[in-house]
């Protein structure tokens, strides 16, 4: 008896908030005429870099924009700073420890349905509503009944499918998986407009869902670019306090020449150079998670290490690795396991604004990114790309709407391969005519679009004001 009266109460709570909440915006509405937009994510503000663009975007455009989503970590200071974005944060319920994983997951989603109409009732009427999928459940469903009570227009922007993450975890014919399958293909129909990642996913939503999509493909913000070698020792010397990987292993004779790893400045002339047999810097970005395979870099790691220990013309490698997650303590043990002499692995967390520079001053990206659904587009690559740095990347479906091989990078199926790629691009190392920097250049000659640019030309005459 008591499960369906809290099922019953829930509901009416439910409603009861819709239908203040309706009343009340239109009320606002009819004293306002609003260009307010609000950009939603059930995820990490500050890992919803593509959200954040298109915050940003929509300010610029004019609009007054409320980021909405979990605050734990930090957008960047370019989003924090703008005067026409507002951030408001939400608190992630943890998952009970206790009863079926069924009620479990019902108890959050309905926790967090209340969430969002809440923070829905404290902001301004929203003109339109961006909202990222995955995740979307309870998302896409509270965010339409809101757009219908308000009078606003519900914008999904599709990353990835959310039941075939869940799949990755509890398999493809899960009850649960199937459910959300369900709800993302009947609730994704209710949005006013659908932007996509690729064109694969364009067409799959178009023939699979009866979804018609806009394919909008990420793009680097203008502050992903080549760094310069002054500001590259000034993050080499800044690292090094904290990441032995980043220090000269040993001092300079001369008290006036400052020493990184990579670097040294003079201080008298105030010049930066590169150092004499540096060692390759290597940058990949991963969430230390299972769909990520970090095995396949740490298999090519050992098979460079031992080409060098053969004799083999190589230079030594410094292997940066960012991002956080589940299993990184777990993988770091193992890199501890192996060691290597002519490799170093280092794992930092950095700060937003420490990234872009770090790949502005890297040799090699390499992209260890598997799509659960085969139809989504790893941003660390566009970030990379925006940069000038090649790429190694892990191949997949339609990877090659991102990554060319032979042309931007090369695109590997296993360690094996990757080693091999490793071998050819730092042969020459750093030999300006080498394939490596033959990769850099045409980079730089295909001047890409930057976000901003992108997003005027695919996504602003979309949106009609109301």
């Amino acid at each position: 008896m008591a499960a369906p009266c809290v099922v019953t109460l829930v509901l009416t709570v439910l409603l009861v908030l819709l239908l203040l909440l309706g009343a009340w915006k239109r009320w606002r509405r009819w004293r306002t005429a609003s260009r307010h937009v609000a950009v939603v994510v059930l995820g990490d503000l500050g890992r919803s870099p593509r959200m954040q663009y298109h915050a940003l975007s929509l300010a610029k455009c004019g609009f007054s924009v409320t980021f909405l989503g979990f605050y734990h970590s930090k957008p960047r200071d370019e989003l924090l700073q703008n005067d026409r974005i507002g951030i408001m944060g939400l608190t992630e319920l943890q998952m009970l420890a206790v009863g079926p994983r069924v009620l479990q997951y019902g108890v959050k989603v309905v926790v967090q349905a209340l969430q969002l109409l809440w923070a829905f009732v404290k902001m301004e009427p929203s003109t339109y509503v961006f909202l990222q999928n995955p995740p979307g459940l309870p998302a896409i469903a509270v965010c339409w009944l809101v757009c219908c009570l308000c009078g606003g227009q519900l914008v999904v922007d599709w990353h990835n499918y959310g039941y075939s993450v869940m799949g990755l975890v509890h398999g493809p014919t899960h009850p649960l998986v199937l459910l959300a399958k369900w709800y993302e293909k009947f609730c994704g129909r209710l949005s006013h407009l659908n932007l996509c990642v690729t064109c694969a996913m364009r067409d799959d939503l178009a023939q699979n869902w009866n979804i018609k999509a806009v394919t909008v493909y990420d793009k680097p913000a203008s502050f992903f670019r080549e760094t310069p070698l002054d500001l590259q020792h000034q993050l080499f010397v800044k690292l090094g306090c904290i990441y032995p990987a980043f220090r000269a292993r040993s001092e300079p004779s001369d008290s006036a020449v400052e020493w990184s790893a990579f670097t040294e400045r003079d201080s008298r002339s105030g010049l930066v150079t590169h150092r004499p047999g540096r060692p390759a810097l290597l940058v990949s970005s991963t969430s230390w998670t299972e769909d990520e395979d970090f095995s396949i870099l740490l298999g090519a790691l050992e098979k460079f290490e031992q080409l060098i220990a053969d004799g083999e013309n190589l230079p030594s490698l410094i292997c940066v690795i960012t991002g956080k997650g589940p299993l990184k303590e777990h993988y770091n043990r193992l890199i501890v396991q192996k060691h290597f002499r002519h490799v170093q692995v280092c794992t930092p967390w950095l700060e937003a604004e420490d990234y872009p520079v770090l790949l502005g001053s890297a040799d090699l990206g390499v992209c260890l990114h598997k799509s659960s659904s085969g139809l989504d587009l790893p941003m660390k690559v566009v970030d990379m790309f925006g940069c000038c740095l090649p790429v190694c990347a892990v191949n997949f479906q339609c990877l090659h709407e991102l990554v060319r091989h032979e042309e931007n990078g090369l695109v590997f199926e296993d360690s094996e391969e990757l080693a091999t790629q490793l071998k050819t691009l730092f042969s020459e190392f750093p030999d300006p005519a080498g394939k490596l920097n033959q990769f850099r250049k045409n980079l730089q000659e295909s001047r890409q679009l930057r976000w901003h640019e992108s997003w005027t030309r695919t996504v602003r005459p979309l949106l009609v004001d109301i």
